[in-house]
C-alpha cells in the first residue's frame, strides 16, 4: 500500500528499522544474560506483537486490560505492576500473569499470598530514593511525596517467604550512567533482602536503542547484579522497542488565519507492521 492511499491519522512502523531495534535489544539479552519484556503503557501495537515476540521474553503491563492483550497477542512471560489492584478484577489478573508486583506492603497482605497459591511470582516495588531524572521531573517516581515504591523505612527485618523479586522503576529516557547510579542506592538500602529473591526487574525507561546509549556499561551492571545476587535480572524498555521506527500520517484539513494548520490527528485509527510499508489493522 502506497503512503497517499492510507487513510489518515494513522500510524506506520517500518519493520526493517524496528528489527533494528529489536536486535539490538536481542543483542544485550544474549551478551548479559537478562531477559526484555515489552513495557506495553510505552507501546501497544498490537499488530507487531509477532514479530516483538520473535526477539523478546514478553510483556508487562500497568493493569489488567494491557495483562489480557500481552497474554493474548504475544502469549509469552507476562508481568504486571499496579499501584493498587482491585478485588473485582484480581482473578483475572491472575488468569493473565505469571509475575505480580505489589506496591506496598498492605497490597501484598491482601493480595500477595494468594497469587504465591495460584503459582505466581510475587515481587514487590521499591523506591531507592534516588532522583536522576533533571529533565523529567514530572515523572519522576522518587520525588517527595511519591505514591510509587516501598521505602526501606518501610521494610520488616525479613520478608515473607513467597515474595521472590524485588523490581524498581526510576528511569525515564535515559542513558545507562542513570542506571549505575541508581543501582548503587538499590544495594544500599535493600541489598540485603536481594540475596534471598530469584529476580530483580530494572524497570523500564532505559533507552537502549538510542546511537549514544553505553550498552557494555547495562551490560556490566546486568552481569553484576545477577553474579552478586544470583537472581534473574528483567528489563522493561518500551520506547526503545519502537524508537525512530515510524511515523505519524496525517492530513491537512484547513488552514486558518495566521497560517495554522488543523489537521487530523485528534483519534488515530489505523496502525499496522509490515515490510517497509503498512498494513492498516483497527486498534
Amino acid at each position: 500500500m502506497k503512503r497517499e492511499e492510507l487513510r489518515t491519522p494513522c500510524y506506520v512502523i517500518m519493520e526493517s528499522e524496528m528489527k533494528k531495534n529489536l536486535q539490538i535489544l536481542q543483542e544485550i539479552r544474549q551478551q548479559s544474560g537478562c531477559k526484555i519484556l515489552l513495557a506495553q503503557k510505552a507501546f501497544s501495537m498490537y499488530s507487531c506483537y509477532p514479530l516483538i515476540g520473535e526477539y523478546l521474553d514478553g510483556t508487562t503491563a500497568s493493569g489488567l486490560y494491557e495483562a489480557k492483550l500481552g497474554k493474548e497477542c504475544m502469549g509469552k512471560e507476562n508481568h504486571i505492576f499496579s499501584p493498587a489492584y482491585r478485588e473485582d478484577e484480581f482473578e483475572e489478573v491472575l488468569e493473565s500473569c505469571e509475575h505480580l508486583v505489589f506496591n506496598s506492603f498492605s497490597q501484598l497482605e491482601c493480595f500477595g499470598e494468594r497469587a504465591a497459591k495460584a503459582g505466581k511470582s510475587v515481587g514487590i516495588r521499591v523506591n531507592p530514593e534516588c532522583s536522576t531524572q533533571g529533565e523529567h521531573a514530572i515523572y519522576d517516581p522518587c520525588a517527595p511525596g511519591s505514591r510509587l515504591g516501598i521505602l526501606v523505612s518501610e521494610f520488616p527485618e525479613t520478608l515473607p517467604s513467597y515474595v521472590e523479586g524485588l523490581h524498581f522503576h526510576t528511569l525515564c529516557e535515559q542513558n545507562a550512567d542513570a542506571l549505575e547510579i541508581t543501582l548503587k542506592a538499590v544495594e544500599e538500602k535493600f541489598g540485603k533482602w536481594m540475596k534471598q529473591l530469584k529476580w530483580v526487574n530494572f524497570g523500564g525507561g532505559h533507552h537502549i536503542t538510542r546511537a549514544d546509549y553505553d550498552r557494555e556499561l547495562l551490560i556490566s551492571c546486568v552481569r553484576r547484579i545477577q553474579d552478586t545476587y544470583n537472581v534473574q535480572v528483567y528489563l522493561e524498555p518500551g520506547e526503545a522497542v519502537a524508537l525512530n521506527a515510524g511515523h505519524l500520517i496525517t492530513t491537512v484539513e484547513d488552514i486558518v488565519h495566521n497560517d495554522i494548520a488543523v489537521l487530523d490527528v485528534c483519534s488515530v485509527s489505523y496502525a499496522g507492521c509490515d515490510r517497509d510499508a503498512v498494513s492498516p489493522a483497527s486498534v
